[in-house]
């Protein structure tokens, strides 16, 4: 979403950090750059130059803090600002009042508010509440059969509306039957329209009166811009809004409604939608998203994308079979899969700090991603007991395997040896303990110490030759290579 402002800011503070000091003349020009960073990333005019100025009055004759350089000053200067623009801190829903709570989702028609709904019902439940889901789009086709499936999926309660009901009336009537089945919070799906209408409006003010919700989201397409802070400015105006939820976050957009929706409307993004899955949809955090547009990665989140892909106990037990050298290739799967859930190997590379600029240096990043698919195809043309016993992989076996995955044998070879080198190195590293070997406090690059040292990598990722820099890359295979040249040399 913001990568082309990320880089923009990346190259002006680049520029500036080889000034020994920061003058009035260097900030001017600097600013300039970030002025025109944000406007390209379709921020709105009015924002950008406010920021601006309060880029300026931070650094601009404020004392150098004890361990920055002066143009680690500046970059601080933009951090603390562009956080604020963003929203401050994390803003969670307010639910509190009548039970059960009501969430009122407002937008456009095709900003993603049906599917908003769904997403939202699956957060919330993972948190302990018990939501209810209100299809109240009744103009729209299939829009209450699209919601009631979502609700099926999820196996959560949804009101029984139909296109006859007024949306009013599906409201009161779903708050009081959701309160007979003792639901903690009821999510209403509103209807849109594809401008906004006078009709419209007064429908969504009637609904507001008749169940007075804690919460109003206005549910936003990322992708559409300035355009979609004009609307959240308007729906604000008759529904006082109390946040924003942006979807499609997972685009090519700019990022420039995520920048200026605060500061226009002083609603918060609370929620992002990140792809099509009913599980993808974060709460926003304005400090982390902040570190990811200048190249501070976002630590946290990777972590907590880490901490839900393998639970303690999975790892714990994964571990102990590593420690037994009985870690199998069924196993070896689960745990390959799990890791792809975290992401692809670009999108971990731009969390962690320091090596965000990395991702564009290393040339088709697709390259691990298709070795990964292609282990996994390997695997799954194994019978279970060549899973679970890999030691009964002979030669027709492997032909058979290789003919089954699409693959060739040599390929199926090297999975087989990297596989059993991962065991003995993994029985080595373990020692005799029962888990993983806790990280180092300090990493460089500003690794937390609390990063969880008990989850297993795949020791069998994608062979990264080819990748100069990395365990596996050119630059370690060039090295040997000239070593032994000058091995024989010597003889």
């Amino acid at each position: 979403m913001f990568e082309s402002l990320s880089d923009r800011l990346t190259g002006v503070f680049r520029t500036l950090s080889g000034r020994a000091q920061l003058t009035e003349d260097n900030i001017r020009d600097g600013l300039r750059e970030v002025r025109l960073a944000l406007l390209e990333a379709d921020v709105n005019f009015k924002v950008v130059r406010e920021f601006i100025e309060k880029v300026r009055e931070r650094a601009v004759g404020q004392a150098v803090e004890k361990n920055l350089t002066p143009s680690q000053q500046l970059v601080k200067a933009v951090y603390d600002e562009l956080t604020e623009l963003l929203g401050g801190e994390s803003s969670e829903l307010n639910l509190r009042g009548a039970q059960p709570g009501v969430i009122m989702l407002a937008g456009l028609q095709g900003s993603g508010k049906t599917t908003s709904a769904g997403k939202l019902a699956n957060l919330l439940r993972k948190q302990k509440m018990r939501p209810y889901l209100v299809p109240a789009d009744v103009y729209r086709p299939a829009a209450i059969s699209q919601l009631q499936t979502l609700a099926r999926q999820l196996d959560v309660p949804c009101y029984p509306s139909t296109v006859e009901m007024n949306p009013v009336d599906i409201a009161r009537a779903a708050v009081a039957d959701a309160r007979e089945k003792q639901c903690t919070v009821v999510i209403l799906d509103t209807a849109g329209r594809l401008h906004i209408d006078e009709p419209l409006m007064r429908e969504l003010e009637e609904i507001k009166a008749a169940v007075n919700p804690q919460e109003i989201l206005f549910v936003a397409d990322a992708m559409t811009g300035q355009d979609a802070v004009n609307v959240a400015e308007t729906f604000n105006s008759h529904l006082d809004l109390t946040g924003v939820v942006l979807t499609k976050m997972d685009g090519d957009a700019r990022g420039g409604a995520a920048l200026s929706i605060k500061s226009v409307t002083g609603a918060s993004v609370k929620y992002v939608g990140m792809g099509e899955k009913l599980s993808e949809m974060e709460v926003f955090h304005p400090r982390r998203v902040a570190g990811r547009i200048l190249g501070m990665g976002d630590m946290l989140t990777l972590i907590e994308k880490a901490q839900s892909s393998f639970g303690a106990e999975e790892t714990e037990e994964i571990a102990e079979k590593m420690r037994k050298a009985t870690f199998n290739f069924e196993d070896f799967r689960t745990q390959m899969r799990r890791m792809k859930k975290i992401g692809s190997l670009e999108s971990i590379l731009k969390l962690i700090p320091g090596l965000g600029g990395l991702a564009g240096k290393l040339g088709d990043m697709k390259i691990p991603e298709q070795e990964m698919a292609r282990t996994d195809a390997i695997i799954s043309s194994m019978t279970l007991k060549e899973r679970r016993n890999p030691d009964l992989i002979d030669a027709s076996r492997r032909r058979r395997i290789a003919l089954g995955s699409g693959t060739t044998v040599q390929q199926v070879n090297q999975v087989l040896r990297q596989f059993e080198q991962m065991r003995q190195m993994m029985k080595r590293l373990m020692g005799g303990k029962g888990r993983m070997p806790s990280l180092p406090k300090n990493l460089p690059g500003g690794f937390p110490s609390g990063m969880p040292g008990g989850f297993p990598m795949p020791g069998g990722f994608p062979n990264l030759s080819g990748f100069p820099g990395l365990p596996g890359g050119n630059s370690s295979t060039k090295k040997k290579k000239n070593d032994r040249q000058k091995r024989r040399k010597k003889h």
